[in-house]
């Protein structure tokens, strides 16, 4: 194993750089830029049952230090993913996460019975931002109870290991990750990004049709710290750390809060090479701060807190 290599399970990633969901489709724009056999993984973007056609325009803002967005899961639809997008990926020399959303339980399972059949599908990152219809439009992350019954149903169909994205979205976060790990959970990536809204002064409306969106960038990387360490610190199961990630000191912190692994969103439309970037400066910085290797790191972290 390299310095840079990482274990999760269903995932042999050889560094930990993830491209995050949403904010790299299925690689096609990246490809033309970089190898994407450079990555440890990739995200790819959230697949419901049918396609979707995503919210109104404009579904996109700038912040002082991120993004807002309320795309609104467009995707093609699982079949087409299968058909298309996922092939496409398997000349890459990496194991790809699948991102997968739904307004109802019977859809979340209906996509993960299916998606891991892909070969290059080795794990599955479950989308619980979105609304239940059933509970009358409340996210799926923001009730343990129900987080942890999606998770139990989502694991009774997948043939592959399960990661749960949770939403920041919350109170407390502690709760509804040590209930999706007790329903079986493999692990845990987060956070999501975070509720926020913008108005124009003009015509006094808000920025995004939707109104509200998701907030993501630099802006958040403190308040995702915080939470990947409370919630490492509650859970056995792995964390795969983002919110913010924008340069190597970023990783390094995540790993500091008990992450196994990064993904990166909102930098790779500023710099399209941030991730080869990212992979590139580890080895060198880690020289710099006496790590010798992640999985190393890992393992300080967790006897650290014992």
């Amino acid at each position: 194993m390299s310095r840079l290599s990482v274990k999760l399970p269903g995932l042999d990633l050889k560094n930990p750089i993830i491209p995050a969901s949403g904010c790299f489709g299925f690689g096609d724009e990246y490809s033309k830029y970089y190898d994407l056999s450079l990555l440890g993984s990739i995200m790819v973007k959230a697949t419901t049952l049918e396609k979707r056609y995503g919210n109104p325009t404009p579904r996109v803002a700038e912040t002082p230090s991120g993004m807002l967005n309320a795309i609104g899961l467009q995707n093609p639809g699982l079949e087409t993913v299968m058909t298309n997008q996922l092939p496409s990926l398997e000349k890459y020399d990496l194991p790809i996460i699948a991102n997968v959303a739904g307004s109802s339980e019977a859809e979340y399972v209906a996509v993960c019975a299916k998606i891991g059949d892909a070969p290059n599908v080795k794990a599955i990152e479950l989308n619980i931002s979105c609304p239940n219809v059933k509970e009358g439009g409340i996210a799926f992350g923001t009730s343990a109870e129900v987080a942890a019954s999606l998770t139990r149903a989502v694991k009774k169909v997948a043939k592959v290991p399960v990661y749960i994205k949770l939403s920041p979205n919350v109170t407390n976060i502690v709760p509804i990750a040590k209930a999706v790990e007790e329903a079986g959970a493999d692990g845990i990536t987060m956070i999501n990004t975070l509720l926020g809204m913008r108005i124009d002064l003009n015509t006094r409306k808000p920025v995004l049709a939707n109104g509200t969106g998701g907030l993501s960038g630099p802006g958040i990387k403190p308040v995702a710290i915080r939470m990947i360490n409370e919630v490492t610190r509650a859970v056995d199961i792995p964390v795969i750390g983002m919110g913010g990630v924008s340069c190597v000191d970023d990783v390094i912190e995540m790993f500091l809060a008990g992450a196994s692994a990064v993904g990166v969103g909102t930098m790779n439309f500023t710099d399209p090479y941030i991730c080869p970037k990212l992979i590139d400066e580890l080895p060198k910085r880690m020289d710099e701060l006496g790590i010798e290797s992640l999985e190393a790191l890992i393992k300080e972290v967790k006897e650290s807190r014992k």
